[in-house]
């Protein structure tokens, strides 16, 4: 039944409630306006519930797990046995303190959270429908803030089962070898070296030349290396075709193969949320892939706004989660605009990888004269002592004045490094700067001021 179409009034209404949607209802609430928040499914969205949260612990399950192959080096002997289930307790656990305290927090703000899934049915109303009931809202402002899904292939239709996609895969209660990972992305390439920490044996596959498409080849190279000496097998320039028996079909330069494979976990990438919501009643544009057009206030038609996955830009929960303190505050009558100078990224593969900024090539077709140096992590004092010196710190300056234009790292550890890099970007820092700033010792933050000095000494000599 549809209760009466009495609409209640808000003056913000964000729909979705993963870390963008319930970041911009907290900072609604927080600039006086009264906010309600429509989540159909679990607050905290893909990130806290089946996403960003449960992949990292996860991956440090895998850590400890793998301790046994590392530290006889160290002159340690241990062993290690996993039990998947008590794993998944934790792991729920985990996520049930984060989820709880987002919720705890909007409530202490005010805000009025509805179950159920939302349509606009006009430019400043929205029906939100759970089961065959429905409500409406009739708002000053909206926030879009839907996120994505997995990307599904066509001969490869998701079934929970044996075809999973990343969702599935970090809720298995066993660890299934011989396993199959399609996508070299970074959910691929943290999911396969997490079950292969865990004990599987693990095939990756993906279609371009190079895995992490899109980062600087460098970085790859160093993640690939490490992926192939844990055992790991990649095919690259390879084309998953579908499932046979017990087999992944595969395609690449040497012809039609087939990989064992118990399960196949499928990580092409992922699809903005925003079919089904009537956003052309609202007036909302879309392009050609299916995300919401904004201007740099987040605002993508009369009072509506959009941020996170389904807007352009990289599908990153800090993305969303500062995007929605622009949307919130233009929602509420407040000059805004989203224009970082960068925004991190981090594959927490192992070695890490952490990337801010322009790379050299990026910076040189943008018309800088790039000066860039790269320093070793067999050189890093700390590197060395947690057993770990592979990989790299680089960091890419403009040479005419030297301002910081990207730093790009690969290496145990450096997702820590990210910010104080994403910080000397924004900052428009100098290598100067970052060299002549103490770093502690031995930590590997002193691998970025070496780095910087490096790139200092270039700048300073003479060109011919």
């Amino acid at each position: 039944m549809v209760v009466g179409e009495v609409a209640t009034g808000t003056d913000v209404l964000v729909i979705g409630g993963g870390p963008g949607g319930y970041a911009a209802a907290l900072r609604a609430a927080v600039l006086g306006k009264t906010v309600t928040l429509v989540e159909r499914d679990r607050l905290g969205g893909v990130c806290l519930n089946v996403g960003c949260i449960p992949s990292k612990a996860l991956i440090h399950v895998a850590e400890t797990a793998a301790l046994p192959a590392e530290a006889p080096t160290f002159g340690v002997d241990l062993t290690a046995t996993v039990d998947m289930d008590r794993v998944q307790r934790w792991i729920g656990e985990v996520v049930g303190r984060l989820t709880g305290g987002v919720e705890q927090l909007l409530r202490a703000a005010g805000v009025t959270m509805v179950t159920g899934t939302a349509r606009f049915a006009t430019a400043h109303r929205v029906a939100v429908y759970e089961g065959d009931k429905a409500q409406f809202f009739e708002f000053g402002s909206a926030i879009v803030a839907t996120g994505s899904r997995a990307v599904e292939l066509p001969g490869l239709p998701f079934d929970g089962r044996r075809v999973l996609d990343s969702t599935a895969a970090l809720a298995l209660d066993h660890i299934p070898s011989p396993l199959a990972v399609i996508g070299g992305g970074y959910i691929g390439v943290e999911l396969g070296t997490a079950f292969a920490k865990l004990g599987a044996a693990v095939s990756l596959v993906e279609l371009t030349p190079s895995l992490l498409p899109g980062l600087d080849p460098g970085l790859a190279r160093v993640v690939e290396r490490a992926l192939r000496h844990r055992g790991i097998e990649v095919h690259l320039e390879t084309k998953a075709l579908g499932a046979d028996g017990g087999d992944l079909v595969i395609e690449g330069a040497g012809g039609e193969a087939r990989i064992p494979a118990e399960a196949v976990i499928v990580a092409v990438g992922r699809r903005p949320n925003t079919d089904g919501l009537g956003l052309e009643q609202a007036g909302a544009a879309l392009d050609a892939e299916g995300r919401v057009v904004v201007d740099p206030a987040r605002r993508a038609a009369r009072g509506v706004y959009a941020i996170g996955d389904i807007t352009p830009g990289p599908a990153l929960a800090h993305k969303a989660t500062a995007e929605a303190e622009v949307a919130a505050a233009a929602a509420s009558g407040r000059p805004a605009a989203f224009d970082p100078a960068t925004i991190p990224a981090v594959v927490f593969s192992d070695p890490e990888v952490a990337t801010v900024g322009a790379t050299r090539a990026e910076a040189a077709a943008a018309g800088a004269d790039v000066v860039a140096f790269r320093f070793p992590l067999t050189a890093s004092g700390r590197a060395l002592t947690l057993g770990r010196p592979e990989g790299y710190v680089e960091v890419v300056a403009d040479r005419a004045d030297g301002t910081v234009l990207g730093v790009h790292m690969v290496g145990r550890g450096v997702s820590e490094l990210a910010a104080e890099a994403a910080l000397a970007v924004e900052m428009a820092a100098t290598v100067d700067d970052l060299a002549l700033t103490i770093a502690p010792h031995p930590t590997l933050s002193e691998a970025l001021a070496e780095a910087a000095r490096g790139a200092a000494r270039l700048k300073a000599e003479p060109q011919e």
